[in-house]
């Protein structure tokens, strides 16, 4: 049924892109690299984590298309004001992804034609963790072992509410830090140890209390509830 169900899915975004491709503003490798250089562009990457890993523009959010829950979630801290530039693998799950966006009130938004594969053809650089070794469940229960107090923290750099969070865990750590000790996961790298936890969107945090969770909360987090349960 699951398969069915995809398949469905699929075939939807292939109708979608059909029906819309006219309407997309799709640019070259050439022109989406000028674009990447201005601090005003946001550049979202429409592909799964894993392909994510494998190598990704510079500055890219993550925002998986094929996971709706997810990829809304992490758009909606968009800037509307500023242009989207969009890209996935070859330009099919791009040009869905642009599209659901022009609807939601984006006007500014472009399309990697032939996605990234048409960028690497084109000899443009990409940045990835693909090399970097993960941390195993193990590894991350003895960091949390003790009777400390740790606030743990899952982000990732493409991600847009991880970035906003960064000045409030930097005030949290200034005003209580004698009271936690912070340990920052990398989302786009630990993949296994956020399966084992379950944590499938990003920022989540995570409070231990002698080796075991008290406290979960995943977004944007108010200082005070950190405060409050530390």
């Amino acid at each position: 049924m699951k398969r069915i169900i995809s398949t469905l899915f699929f075939i939807g975004l292939i109708v979608c892109c059909r029906l819309h491709a006219q309407d997309i503003k799709q640019v070259s490798a050439d022109e989406f690299e000028k674009a990447v250089d201005n601090p005003d562009i946001q550049v979202l990457d429409v592909r799964t984590a894993g392909e994510y890993q494998g190598g990704h523009l510079k500055k890219a959010f993550l925002a998986d298309w094929t996971n709706q829950e997810q990829f809304k979630s992490r758009t909606q801290y968009l800037d509307k004001t500023k242009p989207v530039y969009v890209y996935c693998l070859s330009g099919g799950r791009s040009a869905a992804a642009a599209q659901w966006l022009q609807q939601q009130g984006y006007s500014n938004v472009y399309s990697l034609k032939g996605g990234i594969n048409a960028w690497k053809q084109a000899s443009k650089p990409v940045e990835g963790n693909a090399n970097i070794k993960q941390m195993s469940l193990d590894e991350y229960k003895a960091l949390i072992k003790g009777n400390d107090t740790y606030l743990v923290d899952f982000g990732a750099e493409w991600c847009l509410p991880c970035k906003k969070m960064e000045p409030v865990l930097k005030t949290l750590v200034k005003e209580t830090g004698t009271k936690f000790k912070l340990i920052k996961m990398n989302g786009g790298v630990d993949l296994n140890v956020m399966k084992e936890l379950k944590v499938d969107a990003l920022p989540v945090f995570i409070i231990y209390k002698h080796g075991k969770e008290i406290w979960r909360k995943q977004g944007i987090t108010a200082i005070e509830e950190f405060k409050a349960n530390l």
